[in-house]
């Protein structure tokens, strides 16, 4: 509880000088509570954030992905150890599949994307097809996001047999992206997985701020 008060007077500390109204809410709860805890916040917010303390809290974090996440539907955003998460970001990667997850990220982000110098929409070993990714992989995705005022660019890329996850990842660092963009896969039941899912990206990775939605 000490701890929990001393976390939040500085939390007090950093908002007073940067915004007129805002709220600290504190909430000490075990474990079986702390995804409702989260979720009744969530459900009122625009974004939850997650900063590199509980990703890096095997405990605690699964519980507030599914709280924050899968109980809502509404967006995360994730910021590992060392990165800058600038908002609006100047440069975003899509990691784009056509699928409904990644469709709901893509419109959870519009704000940013609109306002970012830069959105590139990265396909992983597209296939044209009739449906689906359709006859130009990400051309549909793309004018989508053009019609909001986004500036984009569709780069398909060979995997080359790596996993998608490592050929966004480097493309993310070749094209100097401030955030990723992407769908979070998965259900409620599997919290854990999607939880070591992120903490992997993140290990190794660049240090980027990961946008989720599903």
């Amino acid at each position: 509880m000490a701890n929990l008060e001393k976390r939040s007077r500085e939390i007090h500390k950093q908002l007073r000088g940067r915004w007129r109204r805002y709220e600290v809410d504190r909430e000490h709860c075990d474990n079986a509570s702390v995804g409702d805890a989260v979720r009744q916040r969530a459900l009122c917010t625009d974004l939850t954030i997650i900063g590199p303390g509980l990703l890096n809290d095997t405990s605690l974090g699964p519980l507030v992905i599914n709280g924050s996440l899968f109980e809502t539907g509404k967006p995360l955003l994730v910021v590992p150890e060392a990165a800058e998460a600038s908002l609006p970001p100047k440069r975003v990667l899509v990691g784009w599949d056509s699928r409904v997850e990644a469709s709901r990220a893509v419109r959870e982000a519009r704000d940013l994307l609109s306002g970012a110098e830069e959105v590139r929409i990265a396909l992983v070993d597209p296939e044209a097809t009739c449906t689906g990714s359709g006859a130009e992989p990400g051309f549909d995705i793309a004018d989508y996001l053009t019609r909001h005022g986004a500036r984009v660019l569709v780069d398909r890329l060979p995997s080359a047999g790596k996993p998608a996850s490592t050929v966004l990842a480097q493309h993310a660092i070749d094209t100097s992206a401030d955030m990723i963009v992407m769908g979070a896969y998965g259900s409620r039941g599997l919290r854990e997985r999607l939880f070591g899912g992120v903490t992997r990206w993140m290990v190794g990775k660049p240090p980027l701020p990961l946008f989720l939605a599903r």
